[in-house]
């Protein structure tokens, strides 16, 4: 049992990990304590930097410490694009200890120029096995990647996917490519489908990812909630954050039935890293995920609201065409919130 389930302040484990993570962490950081929300800190190592200088990227006390607390906040990793011997993802190394299998990617429009309007989408992306699974090996000449799908990994994925439209506007997107891969497309597909059947009042489809990827571009308002594997989910859900201003405003939650982490979609960037002009708003929308899943849905709206305001009325960072730095659009953020939280008692 958690502290907070005693009345005891929640307890975050986080994890800033590489690059901007230093500084967007912080920030988001700030704008919880802003909110009013009580809280205590738990930092904790991860990443490549952890790597270099530990030779693990996960040490075990990041694990045990993300297990012992409500939730974990976690930055950017900046990962080799080689192999390197003994170094593993981070993000899919806590993934798999804290089983976080359903990992949600919310899309929708801001009132910025690069936005298109009329898009609020959800996509809900299997998170442990797939290509993920890293079984890979190399035959002379010839690489081999094996892509486990399970019936279990499935349910669960569809299952919460399936609740997620019943909240929202009724309708599921069961995104595959089963006429390619039969077996392994082919069994998430017809779990998928047996799983939605138990939800007479869901409208659901499936569609090709291929077919998928073409409409998220075209018509995108169409989309309510989309379910897929975890490749997949991975490429349409940075797809769809290109339509509403980029990876700075994406934020996902990685949920499972104990433990759930919160984190910007962005990765380390280094090009800019101690710039002090990093976007916070994605780790920002992150820790307002993390308060709705401690039922704080009022903080987490005024979260959301302030953000909202300052897209429409400035500071802006560079990456959203403005000159603002991290630290600048931070203090907005947090003195809107401060005002709602102040009015509200």
């Amino acid at each position: 049992m958690h502290a907070s389930d005693h009345g005891d302040p929640r307890r975050l484990c986080v994890i800033e990990g590489d690059g901007i993570g230093h500084e967007v962490v912080p920030a988001a950081i700030d704008v919880l304590h802003a909110t009013g929300l009580p809280f205590v800190v738990e930092q904790a190592e991860g990443g490549w930097s952890s790597f270099q200088e530990r030779g693990n990227s996960l040490p075990a006390e990041t694990i045990e410490t993300a297990k012992a607390c409500d939730a974990v906040l976690f930055g950017a990793v900046a990962s080799p694009s080689h192999r390197v011997e003994g170094y593993s993802s981070t993000i899919v190394g806590l993934r798999r200890a804290l089983d976080l299998y359903a990992n949600l990617r919310p899309c929708h429009s801001w009132p910025i120029a690069t936005s298109r309007p009329g898009i609020d989408l959800l996509i809900v992306r299997e998170n442990s096995e797939g290509l993920y699974v890293r079984r890979e090996r190399r035959d002379g000449d010839t690489a081999v990647a094996e892509r486990i799908i399970t019936q279990h990994g499935s349910s669960r994925i569809v299952r919460v996917a399936c609740e997620w439209a019943m909240r929202r506007r009724g309708k599921l997107t069961i995104v595959h490519k089963a006429n390619v891969l039969p077996e392994t497309c082919g069994l998430f597909r017809e779990t998928a489908l047996r799983v939605a059947s138990g939800y007479p009042d869901l409208e659901v489809e499936e569609m090709l990812v291929d077919t998928a990827a073409l409409r998220l571009v075209t018509t995108p308002e169409r989309f309510d909630v989309v379910v897929t594997t975890n490749l997949f989910g991975d490429i349409l859900s940075d797809e769809a954050a290109g339509l509403v201003g980029g990876l700075g405003l994406a934020p996902s939650a990685n949920l499972g039935d104990a433990h759930a982490l919160f984190e910007p979609v962005h990765g380390a960037a280094p090009d800019i890293a101690g710039q002090g002009i990093a976007n916070p708003l994605a780790a920002i929308l992150a820790a307002a995920m993390l308060l709705d899943r401690f039922r704080q849905h009022r903080r987490a709206r005024t979260v959301r609201e302030a953000v909202e305001y300052v897209l429409r009325h400035g500071p802006h960072t560079p990456d959203l065409g403005g000159q603002a730095g991290t630290d600048d659009v931070t203090q907005a953020i947090v003195a809107h919130v401060t005002k709602r939280a102040t009015r509200n008692g």
